[in-house]
């Protein structure tokens, strides 16, 4: 019988917003089974983060959470703490996206849930790491796209920075975040000890932008806007076809020299100015120019067909709309449907990489708050119904009066101490 690749592996989930949803819905997407621990006033804030909404459910919410088992434990009780410690020593991970101090200020800590549970793997996502003098200062992704660099060399030509389109800088440290407790689970099949994994969000975005990086340090000069332009290739930009644009990547002397002939100027191949790459790039903008005169006379889908036919790397600059209608979108499922019992049927996005022996499972919807709590403390914990009613009373979690855990769904094809 096939199975995920993660599973087995239990994560108790204390993470908001963007950062460490995003992490925790690519570990549940292989097969890890996740906990979203929230506070049941209120819950994560990616809930409220819209329009639009579907139902009294915010999309930002339903997209990122989507797979998870959500529990609401108010931390600020005794009592609460106390359940959450429990659930603890049952798990394999632990993730949250605190500023650094938070979990130490409700009484979980690194140090002091290590000792509860040596071997679980803890991480850590917050703007700026788990040290240095950065530490304390808030972050979200727009500060950090800023703090980190990235915005200096984002945007037009003329020297406007704008943001980038998505949240990378969440993103980004999501992934990392990933890639790091699943560093940790391999380091502990070896050492039988578990370890803290510390991501920042700002180590995470210089690390992607090495290339960026590797390009000053060698030079010294500052990279700046350059529109959908590369520094050290061209052509490698969006051209204006009649109808939209499309972007081409000509990386090689080999398609450098396919382009000036399927655009009929191989006398551009010789031109003194442009013969190799760094020609080019020293003189980029008297060869885009000529492109730019040259693309302007015929339609995209007619330059698109005539590039591909010689290998040129190229495509339209899509909408959404596009894209979500794209036959590959489809073939790949990577929009597939969910239905939510308060939602409705909507769609989600899909898995990033396809796995062929272990390909993941069946996921279900994004959790109404504190949806499963009773159901995941009689579980793990043992807690009757009895007691489990007495809890809720007291306001120390909050969840339906029996346990009914989700069924998979069909699928087809300050922010408060952020990070």
């Amino acid at each position: 019988m096939t199975t995920s690749a993660l599973e087995g592996i239990r994560v108790l989930d204390f993470s908001h917003a963007l950062s460490g949803p995003y992490c925790t819905m690519l570990l549940s997407e292989y097969g890890a089974t996740v906990y979203k621990l929230e506070d049941p006033a209120g819950g994560d804030m990616g809930r409220g983060w819209g329009p639009p909404f579907a139902g009294d459910q915010a999309y930002f919410f339903l997209g990122l959470n989507r797979g998870k088992h959500g529990i609401a434990i108010n931390l600020k009780h005794e009592r609460g703490r106390e359940l959450c410690l429990g659930l603890i020593e049952k798990m394999d991970v632990l993730i949250h996206n605190f500023r650094p101090g938070t979990m130490e200020r409700l009484g979980l800590g690194y140090d002091v849930v290590h000792a509860r549970n040596p071997r679980l793997v803890y991480c850590a996502i917050s703007g700026y790491g788990q040290d240095g003098p950065s530490r304390d200062e808030a972050a979200m992704d727009l500060i950090v796209q800023c703090s980190s660099g990235l915005v200096s060399m984002t945007g037009t030509e003329k020297g406007e920075q704008v943001r980038s389109g998505y949240s990378v800088a969440d993103v980004t440290a999501g992934l990392f975040g990933v890639i790091g407790i699943l560093t940790a689970l391999r380091a502990l099949e070896s050492t039988g000890k578990g370890q803290l994994v510390d991501v920042s969000m700002q180590d995470s975005m210089i690390s992607t932008m090495c290339s960026n990086h590797a390009t000053y340090l060698g030079s010294g000069r500052i990279p700046r806007p350059l529109g959908t332009a590369f520094p050290t290739v061209v052509p490698y930009r969006v051209f204006n076809a009649s109808d939209r644009g499309f972007a081409i990547a000509a990386g090689s002397e080999k398609l450098w020299a396919a382009l000036c002939d399927v655009i009929d100027r191989p006398d551009l191949k010789t031109a003194p100015d442009f013969a190799t790459n760094a020609d080019r790039v020293k003189n980029r903008h008297a060869l885009e120019r000529v492109l730019a005169d040259v693309f302007r006379h015929r339609t995209a889908g007619e330059w698109l067909e005539t590039l591909r036919s010689v290998g040129i790397p190229c495509t339209p600059v899509r909408d959404f709309k596009e894209v979500v209608e794209h036959p590959q979108s489809a073939f790949r499922d990577m929009f597939p449907t969910l239905d939510h019992p308060t939602a409705g049927r909507h769609r989600v996005t899909g898995t990033p990489f396809k796995l062929s022996e272990t390909p993941g499972r069946r996921t279900i919807p994004a959790p109404r708050l504190g949806e499963h709590t009773r159901a995941v403390l009689a579980d793990l914990l043992g807690l009757d119904e009895q007691t489990a009613a007495a809890l809720v009373a007291q306001g120390v979690i909050l969840g339906p009066e029996a346990p009914a855990p989700s069924k998979p769904s069909t699928r087809s094809s300050g922010p408060m101490d952020t990070a």
